[in-house]
């Protein structure tokens, strides 16, 4: 017997990002807006590819953004800046969205910056929209980053909010005690310990505390410890991350196992990447820096099942701004124990990678909180670096679970 296709939500979606005025963030609302207008393809969405179809979407033109920043700015002015440095926005499409863009830009308020480190505080004017923030208490900023975001929903009347981390690479925060419990979490917070909390764990904590679907697209390993797992658990809420695979990670997860499937033994596997933009900025700074290392290093052991030297270099280019590169150069040995090497060098525009990235989690937070899905998502481990709830790191099998998901989907949806 036939069916009928699913009706696509048709009510309104927000999209709070921290670190609303980034490029990365630019670039997404940029493209969503281009894209709900009629002025750009859906180039790079997987949800709107065949092995997506037959599922209830949100509609791209129903999604509205907010966010919070601490620079000053609008999207409009930012995508100007991103375009003279890379050409990657185009002029006449910024002219089209305009005014677009700049009624984005009044839903976008102050950020927050406790022990944040040198590197990011450096980019900070603290003020938005004309307006500057005090410091204040860990737990009366929390307070203020729910409020804005329960503003801007009741503003819009949406349906619901997904909140994405954007914001720039932190420094590794030491794991201790006050992170393994939510209660052990809680009592750091009302006791102002700022030096057990970075911004990106007050953004995780709050959406949590809302019971709002949380997408973690920084490497930064503050956000999502175990204790803000267990209230976003507990407040039935799925949450998904962390760092987006999007250039030279994305390659060596498709490449391994081609080694492991032909019992190519690799001996050595160096990479080398050059940056500019304010990301390469931040992550010039070694603190920040590590985090994005160990994030890049931890797949080949895992995919090949074996030790092995790996290394990955990471140099901040001015020149580059967005447009980064990475070389790689893989040593492996073959039959009778001879010696090989395969060598590749990834050219991109990271944003470009990336935002097609974002929006499409976006929707897959949406249908899952649709769903009365809770906790990590390890369906969508081929979308990151480090994926929670999931070990596996081989891009192919990653590929099968959201191919197997997305068929349970269109089977629940029939």
């Amino acid at each position: 017997m036939a069916t009928k296709p699913p009706q696509p939500r048709s009510r309104r979606l927000g999209v709070w990002l921290f670190g609303a005025y980034g490029g990365l963030a630019t670039t997404l609302v940029v493209g969503t807006r281009a894209i709900a207008k009629g002025l750009a393809q859906s180039q790079g969405l997987t949800t709107e590819t065949d092995i997506a179809s037959g599922i209830a979407w949100r509609p791209i033109d129903k999604m509205v953004f907010g966010g919070h920043e601490i620079r000053e700015g609008d999207y409009a002015s930012s995508a100007i800046e991103i375009n003279s440095h890379t050409g990657s926005l185009p002029t006449e499409l910024i002219r089209k969205l305009k005014r677009d863009l700049l009624s984005q830009s009044r839903n976008v308020v102050t950020g927050v910056m406790p022990n944040a480190g040198p590197a990011i505080t450096k980019l900070a004017d603290g003020k938005v929209n004309g307006k500057r923030r005090a410091a204040a208490k860990l737990r009366s900023q929390i307070n203020q980053i729910k409020k804005d975001i329960l503003a801007f929903k009741k503003k819009h009347k949406l349906e619901r909010v997904i909140c994405v981390n954007l914001t720039s690479t932190e420094p590794n925060l030491r794991m201790g005690a006050a992170h393994k419990t939510l209660e052990a979490f809680e009592k750091a917070i009302d006791k102002n310990d700022v030096k057990k909390v970075r911004p990106s764990a007050i953004y995780a904590y709050a959406a949590a505390s809302l019971g709002m679907p949380f997408v973690h697209f920084t490497p930064s390993n503050s956000a999502l410890t175990p204790a803000i797992e267990e209230l976003f658990e507990n407040n039935n809420t799925p949450f998904m991350g962390c760092d987006g695979k999007t250039g030279e990670t994305l390659v060596k997860s498709a490449l391994a196992p081609m080694f492991k499937y032909r019992d190519l033994r690799v001996l050595s596997w160096q990479g080398y990447n050059i940056l500019g933009d304010r990301d390469g900025r931040v992550l010039s700074d070694s603190t920040n820096k590590q985090s994005k290392l160990d994030s890049k290093d931890a797949l080949l052991p895992s995919i090949l099942g074996y030790p092995l030297h790996t290394h990955v270099g990471i140099d901040y280019v001015p020149s580059l701004h967005d447009l980064k590169t990475a070389w790689d150069y893989v040593h492996f040995e073959g039959f009778l124990g001879f010696k090989m090497s395969l060598q590749f060098t990834w050219q991109g525009c990271d944003a470009i990678l990336a935002a097609p990235l974002v929006l499409d989690l976006v929707r897959f937070a949406d249908l899952a909180a649709s769903r009365g899905e809770s906790g990590a998502l390890p369906h969508l481990a081929c979308f990151f670096k480090r994926p929670f709830g999931v070990g596996e790191h081989d891009l192919h099998h990653q590929w099968h679970m959201l191919c197997a998901y997305l068929d349970r989907v269109r089977s629940d949806e029939r």
